[in-house]
């Protein structure tokens, strides 16, 4: 068997683009992986078809040779467009033979140690602009209690206003009255996750844990920007708050910088970005011998969470699984065979590959045009990090 063709297919769906990735063979098996990059579609498309190349003609079981062919052999380092397309290969692969030896990926990832995934929902609601600026405490408060109805027992929230590198104390009051409305709403019997997405200095990072810390968050994700390893690592020295990162970062080798420094207690690694579910289960190989905890980030796309399902079936150290579930209504109509979430979890089958089919007269139905949401970035004519 012999790769025949590699395609994107990317499908406008409101907040993100979802960029699928279909690998066909001339035994006339087809694989599903999915590279959605926020704001990157159309460079993440022309990664897909610079590594083509690299697979046409060889034997799709060969995952890691072909792994190692896109990464190495293009001479100038890859980045995160670059392993990003090659993780949406790298998926689609595992689910090719997983179909053509007629097992699930989780099998072929060494099978299952648990039997049913835990999930967190987003108080967002997959609505960007919702997400970002409206976020008052009663607001937040209302959705987490609409999550918890839901059957959801840990939410994840943005609580912290857009930040400069120091401020006093409105804002840390701001975040404060967010959690503690949350907190409120839900009890103690929930999880509740906070995302900085990077927008603190260290310094100010640190204040927002000090301040959260009495709410007792499962973790704060990204306190500062996730290159920043000293910073990371001196937040991390400075609370009792397991921080958490990584979405952003490609490849083992930061997750290795990130580990050795004792900058986090959770990693976060996008199995769209960091270079696929092998890659990833070597990221979280390296976290277990530091007694770190492996908790993927994936706002992304139903094949995303089709993958992050199997990851998290086979992973020891794996923790809470991330994903949206109400971006786009139409959502179930583009994918057959995602485990519904029900009563906070989602339990596996023993489908063949991902165990999804994806409807492509669907998909093709929701065309590619420009990246959605850009203009809720530019309210105040300032800079700043989302």
């Amino acid at each position: 068997m012999k790769i025949t063709a590699i395609t994107p297919v990317a499908v406008a769906a409101q907040m993100r683009t979802w960029l699928f990735v279909k690998v066909e063979t001339d035994a006339g098996l087809t694989g599903w992986g999915e590279a959605s990059m926020e704001w990157k579609t159309r460079a993440v498309m022309g990664a897909v078809g610079d590594l083509a190349p690299f697979c046409i003609g060889v034997d799709p079981f060969r995952i890691e040779h072909l792994v190692q062919m896109m990464y190495r052999q293009g001479f100038f380092p890859m980045g995160t467009v670059g392993c990003s397309a090659m993780s949406g290969i790298e998926q689609a692969l595992w689910d090719l033979k997983g179909k053509a030896l007629g097992v699930p990926v989780y099998e072929l990832l060494g099978g299952r140690v648990r039997d049913r995934i835990r999930m967190y929902d987003h108080l967002g609601g997959g609505e960007m602009q919702a997400l970002y600026y409206d976020d008052e405490p009663e607001i937040m408060a209302e959705r987490a209690r609409e999550s918890v109805a839901a059957g959801y027992t840990a939410v994840k929230v943005l609580a912290v206003p857009r930040t400069l590198p120091l401020e006093g104390p409105l804002v840390l009051k701001r975040a404060e009255a967010v959690m503690a409305a949350i907190r409120d709403a839900v009890g103690d019997g929930v999880d509740i996750m906070v995302d900085i997405h990077g927008r603190t200095t260290p310094a100010m990072g640190i204040q927002y844990c000090n301040v959260l810390a009495p709410f007792h968050p499962l973790f704060i994700e990204e306190p500062c920007q996730p290159t920043s390893v000293a910073g990371l690592a001196q937040v991390a020295r400075s609370t009792t708050v397991p921080i958490a990162t990584g979405e952003r970062l490609a490849m083992r080798y930061p997750f290795r910088d990130l580990l050795e420094a004792g900058a986090c207690a959770v990693i976060q690694p996008d199995l769209c970005h960091c270079g696929g579910l092998w890659e990833a289960r070597k990221i979280a190989a390296m976290a277990e011998a530091y007694q770190v905890s492996v908790a993927p980030h994936n706002p992304l796309g139903p094949i995303a969470t089709a993958a992050a399902v199997h990851f998290a079936t086979a992973t020891p150290n794996w923790l809470i699984q991330e994903a949206i579930r109400s971006d786009v209504p139409w959502r179930a109509s583009v994918i057959e065979g995602l485990p519904e979430v029900v009563n906070g979890y989602m339990v596996p089958n023993d489908a063949p590959g991902l165990g999804i089919t994806i409807n492509e007269a669907e998909a093709a139905r929701h065309p590619f045009v420009q990246e959605p949401l850009v203009r809720y970035f530019h309210d105040d004519g300032g800079v700043a990090d989302w």
